[in-house]
């Protein structure tokens, strides 16, 4: 066997020479498979030959496994091809064209990295150097990532959106967010430059890489922050540039990186729509720290706070009970808040807008811009909250109404409406109002007190109409518009209703027909066990359960001896 013979092909040649052996005298047509798989026909020492080559190619091939880098070494270098040796009776052939990135090119006896890709089917191995290489580096950049470790790239080029960069001869992207912490230009700037980062995002399945350089940079402002808001202290008054500007503050710049917010709330004692009302960007001035969250990095500023508190010399100017004129800043569904001074505001709550029952939202009342007279209820300088009133300008309308209304008093109403227990009323006379106040907010704010003051209800039952007739419907007795007189019969402040009554207006005749009085009656109708009669002079007809018998059916009298006044029923005597 030639020496200069590779194994692969030694191997090939014994498998070769052991087949002719066996099948010398032997046609193909008559050829025994199963015969010659189990061995039989051959010597001892040919079947102990056979069994060292097959243990010999199946421990060869089984150990190789695909994808998985082993270390190979150089044999020989053949044309453009590089012969490597990886320690499983096996070699494998790479190209010089995988190595034309490196500085050096590879010499015989180097030791390498390689890839199995795969194994043919005649149990050749197809290897790589460069899907090895990039494997390797892969694994790297997985440390790198999971570790949180600082990596080195080199920017390649730009692109849409960020920069090319090559990460252990990987490329990665870069974004344009990532760059710097504040945006970036021009990207061309950072083309074949060597930058710092984190890698930032990974994903496996395309293997694709997302690198930061500003994750840094934040990282020492962010170490520079809190060493500097480590010497910062509540009170302390500083300079700070207006950095921004939104419609909940402003954002101020005072050195170091650190941005401090001054609420609006914070900007001026007097109420402000809008930051910009009183600062602006690029605007340098003197603020206060109220408050610093040392782990958050954050710091509150104020302004107002460096004037003067209008809430402090109060003192003298307001008391309770005093009656002031302010403007309406601020109107809501439960209130309307009212500058009664320069930065000094009080809280009118819906429930002191209006004597009604039925509140309506203090929009109803009052609008933004309004200058209105308000009553001082009371009020807290160390707190800076005041409670005010519109309504207690006005008299109580219900402390008065058992005077106006007292019980078994007469008033003439108005009939509103119709119902099916009954009629509602109105007062007869309409309230006309005349204002002389120079404020037409405070003539409209008075016209609709006195318009929700009318809210007394006024109702008249069916069963208080008539004390004879049972009234069901109430239209048949009134037309709307009819002006009627009624008495009171109840007042309820709570619900502010008043029952009146009509029939209480006229003698009670049940009360008149006492027991023992006679009165000439007609029967109408005979039953078994008494009669329908129907007294003439007071047109009522009534069931009398006892009659004397052989009674004239013509102008017959009759005595009252017993009757019940809740069901209106009569026991009479047929006087002869």
């Amino acid at each position: 066997m030639d020496k200069n013979m590779s194994v692969e092909e030694k191997n090939e040649s014994l498998i070769l020479k052991d087949i002719i052996n066996i099948n010398k005298n032997v046609k193909l047509s008559n050829f025994d498979w199963s015969s010659y798989e189990l061995g039989l026909g051959l010597s001892k020492e040919e079947q102990e030959e056979r069994k060292k080559i097959e243990k010999l190619y199946s421990d060869t091939i089984s150990s190789i496994h695909e994808f998985y880098i082993y270390n190979g070494k150089i044999i020989k270098i053949i044309d453009r091809n590089i012969v490597i040796d990886f320690g499983f009776k096996a070699e494998g052939v790479i190209s010089l064209n995988e190595f034309r990135d490196e500085k050096k090119l590879p010499k015989v006896n180097d030791i390498i990295e390689v890839i199995v890709e795969k194994l043919d089917y005649k149990g050749r191995c197809i290897i790589s150097y460069n899907k090895a290489k990039k494997l390797k580096y892969w694994e790297i950049i997985q440390e790198k990532f999971i570790k949180n470790e600082i990596i080195i790239f080199f920017v390649a080029a730009r692109t849409k959106g960020g920069l090319i960069v090559v990460l252990f001869g990987i490329e990665c992207f870069l974004p344009g967010s990532q760059i710097y912490i504040k945006p970036v230009k021009d990207f061309d700037f950072y083309v074949g430059k060597t930058m710092e980062g984190k890698i930032v995002k990974i994903n496996n399945k395309k293997k694709n890489v997302v690198v930061s350089h500003k994750i840094l940079i934040e990282k020492y402002i962010e170490i520079k922050k809190k060493k500097l808001i480590s010497k910062l202290e509540t009170g302390q008054v500083l300079r700070g540039i207006v950095k921004n500007i939104t419609h909940y503050g402003s954002f101020i710049d005072i050195g170091g990186g650190i941005d401090g917010l001054c609420h609006i709330t914070d900007i001026s004692w007097v109420r402000i729509d809008h930051p910009s009302e009183k600062l602006e960007i690029g605007q340098t001035i003197n603020f206060v720290i109220l408050s610093i969250d040392k782990i958050k990095n954050r710091v509150q500023l104020g302004l107002k706070q460096l004037q003067s508190n209008p809430w402090n010399s109060l003192e003298d100017e307001i008391k309770k009970g005093k009656v002031v004129i302010g403007t309406v800043t601020v109107v809501t569904d439960y209130g309307a808040f009212v500058e009664i001074f320069p930065g000094v505001e009080g809280l009118v709550h819906v429930s002191e807008m209006s004597w009604a029952k039925k509140l309506r939202s203090s929009q109803y009342y009052v609008k933004i811009g309004d200058r209105i007279k308000v009553l001082i209820l009371n009020y807290d300088i160390s707190d800076q909250k005041m409670s005010l009133s519109l309504k207690r300008l006005t008299p109580n309308p219900w402390e008065n109404i058992k005077t106006k209304y007292k019980m078994g008093s007469i008033h003439i109403v108005t009939v509103r409406s119709f119902t099916n227990f009954g009629v509602r009323l109105e007062s007869k006379y309409k309230y006309k109002y005349k204002s002389k106040s120079k404020f037409k907010s405070e003539l409209e704010l008075e016209l609709k007190f006195k318009s929700e003051l009318e809210e007394l209800e006024y109702l008249l039952y069916n069963d208080e109409i008539s004390w004879i007739k049972k009234i069901n419907n109430s239209i048949n007795i009134y037309k709307k518009g009819d002006l009627v007189k009624l008495i009171v019969l109840g007042l309820d402040l709570i619900t502010r209703k008043i029952n009146f009554g009509s029939k209480q207006l006229i003698k009670n005749f049940w009360y008149e027909n006492i027991i023992g009085s006679i009165h000439t009656g007609k029967i109408i109708k005979s039953f078994y066990k008494g009669a329908i009669i129907k007294f003439k002079k007071k047109n009522i007809k009534i069931f009398a359960p006892i009659l004397k018998h052989g009674v004239k059916l013509k102008n017959p009298k009759f005595k009252i001896i017993y009757f019940n006044f809740k069901i209106k029923t009569f026991y009479v005597y047929h006087i002869l």
